[in-house]
């Protein structure tokens, strides 16, 4: 077992508690999915935003989702001149037997624009060591 780090990123449509929130749950949601993340798992999330979303914590988002004991916290991110607005990213720990490039990294809404070489997965997903 290792500790691997799952990016991801999503944008919202506005700088409102609601707006935030719903954008991070279906990033975490996204990721969980994509990784059949277990949250006991998850050693640690840390969560960005830009400054233009100010409005709550999108950690919050993750105690929502019933995520109460694991380490969560959220940062500002650095206000690069020209960069993605509204823009919420995550970098998760995660305990697993995966390799680091086994890890599904998720990028959806305009945020698919940072990182065009990571994909979400496809619905399906073959198993470790499998053919599929």
């Amino acid at each position: 077992m290792h500790i691997r780090g799952i990016r991801g990123a999503t944008t919202a449509d506005a700088n409102t508690p609601q707006a935030i929130l719903d954008a991070t749950r279906s990033l975490l949601a996204e990721v969980v999915r994509a990784n059949q993340v277990e949250p006991n798992e998850v050693a640690a999330v840390f969560f960005t935003a830009t400054a233009d979303l100010n409005a709550v914590y999108p950690a919050e988002a993750a105690r929502q989702m019933g995520w109460c004991a694991v380490p969560l916290l959220s940062f500002a991110d650095i206000d690069v001149p020209g960069s993605l607005l509204r823009c919420i990213r995550i970098l998760m720990l995660w305990n697993t037997a995966l390799s680091q490039e086994e890890v599904v990294h998720v990028y959806l809404r305009a945020a698919e624009a940072l990182r065009p070489d990571l994909r979400v997965s496809p619905p399906w997903r073959s198993p470790v060591g499998g053919d599929a």
